[in-house]
């Protein structure tokens, strides 16, 4: 199983950018998907989460109605795009894969990562 992350990159506040979380490896169906972000000396956080079929997205309350995750079958990615970035989204950007559904926010509950890809918001 392999995830790759990529997509990261600086921007000020207010700009967007958009993530992707590339997977290979297996089938995901019945997998779910998220996304989670650790900035410096702070603890890895849960940012948004859906089933591999594109369903049933969830997000932590400081992203809701500025970021969205989807699933593009085409590309066969979960991405996750990012509106009005504000500084404090600055964080090492990870994607993550679990089995299973229900909304899980804790880290350890997702089995596989991807490397991380780094997003600098500067005020």
């Amino acid at each position: 199983v392999q995830l790759q992350a990529s997509g990261g990159g600086l921007v000020q506040a207010g700009d967007s950018l958009r993530l992707a979380c590339a997977a290979s490896g297996r089938s995901f169906s019945g997998y779910t998907v998220g996304w989670f972000r650790q900035a410096p000396g702070k603890e890895r956080e849960f940012v948004a989460s859906i089933r591999w079929s594109g369903t049933y997205p969830y997000y932590t309350d400081s992203v809701k109605g500025r970021f969205t995750i989807s699933r593009d079958n085409a590309r066969n990615t979960v991405d996750l795009q990012m509106n009005d970035l504000k500084p404090e989204d600055t964080a090492i950007y990870y994607c993550a894969a679990r089995q299973g559904y229900g909304l899980m926010a804790l880290p350890t509950a997702f089995s596989y990562w991807g490397q991380g890809t780094l997003v600098t918001v500067s005020s």
